[in-house]
């Protein structure tokens, strides 16, 4: 049997300053670790033939399938506001793009597969703790419904990696509506490449946005619906409290997908302050910071595109303002939106922000755990016998009784019953997030001991984060003070 992967790829036929043609470096023996069957069949691909000792070798780039034209994207971008000309895919190669069966282009990356051009003296290849972290969690937010790659299989090659200590290699394959970062506008930008831009931009309006092609001003509605996509992530991102950890422009994506799982992490404890990323030593990525960085970042992406928009370059940035202006509207109204939707409220009204900020105010005051403050907090909505088990979270019970008098006479006011209530809070407000010191438990077993049984097992409590699962309660539970993962690392 052959492994067939039905490629249609256009980001290749762009021109060759767009990318370096490279192939993935060859392995030792490389061995299948997780093959996301489900994806595979929706990606059109026969997960039987890639579950087998062919599969592994394409999936850790020790064979090329046919059809598969591999390059490494070009890209720039700031790192921490700091602006590098010339980044672009140092340990990713993107072998081609696929139709899924909903219709949508697709790409297949094998991330870890060896140097390209832009590697800058690294070697190009990706640790098994790293690899496993960004299957985990990118599995994990595309089950929670936010806008994410997707990790469709993770392979070791049999060969070590060295880093601090020698440590088991890995080959990711990711997928993605498609690799375009702000850094890649970015590229073209830096070396006033204007032919280079409008390319870029033609395929990224056909590729994601073909609605917009026909816009009288195609490019200033190419900023806003970026802008739009972009507000609706983070505000997504601080509904279930996760914190990306590097949001700089290369890592940022134009069809407004979850891209690069380095250093991230789930809050437990409720503080706006939040970091874990060992590499934010400013706390410049903060989980109440990543609004503002996201509008940083867009304001870079709108600077790329000002000549396409005029000649007069004053006309060009006062209508990229206009846009940009609009970006704190749209997030706010997604956040709102979201935030009523966790306290149960199904209408709008004008005090709903200073309830929730309220709530908010409270947890963190009070060290509350993030998630299952609003996990439980849905089923004391039907019945305020379930206030004890929201005050335990609370180092002074009486800052949740308060506020949950405020929480209640608003809830009077609502249309719907206490039933549909719960069902609706429930059907946002998880159970089970990526907790880090689980992350980190079941990347040890599988790195010290070889044992993949917990991977496995906290995969299965991810896909289904708003479902109880009484045999798995254990994953609700926030880490004990011995367990706490105080930093997150990046792992390149």
């Amino acid at each position: 049997m052959t492994v067939h992967f039905p490629f249609q790829n256009t980001y290749a036929a762009l021109p060759d300053n767009f990318f370096a043609r490279v192939a993935p470096t060859p392995v030792t023996s490389p061995r299948l670790v997780k093959l996301n069957r489900p994806l595979a069949l929706h990606l059109r691909l026969d997960p039987d033939r890639l579950d087998s000792p062919e599969g592994a070798e394409i999936l850790a780039g020790k064979r090329l399938p046919e059809g598969a034209d591999p390059i490494a994207m070009a890209y720039a971008g700031h790192q921490f506001g700091h602006f590098v000309p010339q980044l672009g895919d140092g340990r990713a190669i993107l072998l081609g793009e696929v139709i899924d069966a909903d219709g949508v282009r697709r790409d297949i990356q094998l991330k870890g597969s060896g140097p390209t051009p832009f590697s800058r003296r690294g070697d190009g290849r990706a640790a098994l703790g790293p690899v496993l972290r960004e299957y985990i969690v990118s599995e994990a937010m595309a089950a929670l419904g936010i806008p994410t790659t997707r990790s469709l299989a993770a392979v070791v090659t049999g060969e070590n990696v060295i880093r601090e200590t020698p440590l088991p290699g890995a080959v990711l394959t990711r997928v993605a509506s498609s690799h375009i970062r702000v850094g890649t506008f970015q590229y073209f930008a830096a070396r006033s490449d204007v032919a280079g831009v409008r390319r870029l931009a033609d395929h990224v309006i056909a590729r994601h946005y073909p609605d917009l092609a026909g816009s009288e001003r195609p490019y200033h509605a190419l900023l806003d619906a970026v802008i739009a996509r972009q507000a609706a992530l983070v505000a997504q991102w601080l509904l279930v409290g996760f914190i990306h950890g590097v949001m700089n422009t290369d890592n940022t994506s134009i069809s407004g997908e979850t891209i690069d799982y380095g250093p991230c992490a789930f809050m437990d404890q409720y503080d706006p302050a939040a970091v874990f990323s060992s590499i934010d030593e400013m706390g410049r990525y903060a989980y109440g910071n990543q609004p503002r960085i996201a509008l940083w970042n867009l304001t870079r992406f709108a600077e790329c595109l000002l000549p396409l928009f005029a000649d007069d370059q004053e006309k060009a940035i006062a209508e990229a303002q206009s846009a940009l202006g609009r970006f704190a509207e749209e997030f706010d109204a997604a956040y709102q939106a979201g935030l009523r939707r966790k306290l149960g409220l199904f209408t709008a009204r004008d005090e709903d922000p200073e309830l929730a900020n309220g709530l908010l105010k409270a947890m963190a005051e009070n060290a509350a755990d993030f998630t299952l403050t609003f996990r439980r907090l849905s089923d004391a909505a039907a019945d305020a016998a379930g206030d004890a088990e929201v005050q335990s979270l609370f180092a002074d019970p009486a800052a949740f009784d308060a506020w949950a008098v405020r929480w209640r006479q608003r809830l009077a006011a609502e249309p719907h019953d206490a039933v549909a209530r719960q069902a609706a809070m429930r059907a946002v407000n998880p159970a089970f997030i990526p907790r880090n010191h689980q992350v980190e438990a079941i990347i040890r077993a599988a790195v010290d001991r070889n044992d993949f049984a917990p991977f496995e097992e906290l995969l299965t409590v991810l896909a289904n984060p708003y479902q109880d699962q009484p045999a798995f309660a254990r994953y609700m539970a926030p880490p004990a003070q011995h367990e706490r993962v105080l930093q997150t690392f990046c792992g390149t």
